[in-house]
């Protein structure tokens, strides 16, 4: 995903955001406060809550649920088989459990106008995941994470937090 795409989508989201029009908007949990980082702390963001006010937020976090916190890390990685979560700690591929709740949660939470997702994380992050070769170099700086992968396929308007 490039960059201009990346920008043209936060381009729509300002104007109906702050307009009376109440949204769902799907949002990564530690934005909220939740401590579901990989090291259990949050991201808590204080100032995009006050801009949320109103609007309806469902919290998602898929690596919590998946693996719990605190929890190794793990990187966007391209493989043969496609981009993968690698986990840091084994090297194993570990896309299968945040790819299902993805899945699960878009399937379950069908009337969603936006999701806001955890800038630079492999899952959430919209257009800021680092994307690294099978040898860990990085290839990218501007790719999808697995989460928000999901909700692009579905169509549903996405931005990274820090846009914020």
């Amino acid at each position: 995903m490039d960059s201009l795409y990346c920008h043209h989508r936060y381009l729509g989201l300002y104007t109906p955001l702050y307009g009376v029009m109440k949204k769902t908007i799907a949002i990564s949990a530690c934005l909220l406060g939740e401590q579901c980082r990989y090291d259990a702390t949050d991201n808590k963001n204080e100032i995009l809550l006050e801009e949320l006010q109103g609007h309806t937020l469902i919290p998602f976090c898929p690596e919590d649920y998946a693996f719990g916190s605190p929890r190794p890390t793990m990187d966007l990685v391209r493989t043969t088989k496609g981009d993968k979560a690698i986990s840091n700690k084994t090297g194993q591929d570990i896309s299968l459990p945040v790819t299902g709740y993805a899945e699960a949660f878009f399937d379950k939470h069908t009337q969603i106008d936006l999701f806001i997702g955890k800038d630079r994380s492999p899952s959430c992050g919209v257009c800021t995941a680092r994307l690294y070769d099978e040898e860990k170099f990085l290839l990218s700086s501007k790719e999808a994470g697995l989460m928000a992968k999901e909700a692009l396929k579905r169509n549903i308007e996405c931005i990274d937090a820090e846009k914020y």
